[in-house]
């Protein structure tokens, strides 16, 4: 993480996309478990994290200068509240985690796109300079 103005898009990618590391291996936990009696899924929790820094009604750049990196972190839970319509109480549905996993890689590799991109915009600005 690095401490200046100039980085707080990439900071903030950079928690988004460890939350995301995180999800996957909540997801492929998840999968490994399918058949295990009595398992229950588990999920990670940081959009509303996010959501809840960049919520002040000002700016998105002063939302985002002004987030408190600490708090905006991946929260594993167990996730109770899904039906389990087995009869040895898992609730993991093999299909669901799958596209799961799917949609959680592509927005993995989309934060990485994006910080590469802010890289780029950085090294094109000090070129100029």
């Amino acid at each position: 993480m690095v401490s200046t103005g100039a980085f707080n898009y990439i900071n903030v990618l950079e928690k988004a996309a460890d939350a995301s590391w995180i999800r996957n291996a909540a997801i492929s936990n998840n999968i490994a478990n399918v058949d295990t009696p009595g398992y229950k899924r588990k999920d990670v929790d940081f959009e509303t994290y996010l959501r809840c820094a960049v919520s002040g009604g000002g700016s998105l750049d002063d939302e985002i200068a002004g987030a408190d990196l600490e708090v905006l972190t991946g929260t594993t839970y167990t996730d109770y509240g899904t039906v389990s319509y087995r009869l040895d109480g898992n609730n993991v549905d093999i299909d669901t985690e799958n596209a799961e996993l799917a949609k959680n890689q592509m927005k993995y590799y989309t934060m990485l796109d994006s910080v590469s991109q802010e890289f780029s915009r950085l090294k094109s600005v000090m070129k100029t300079s």
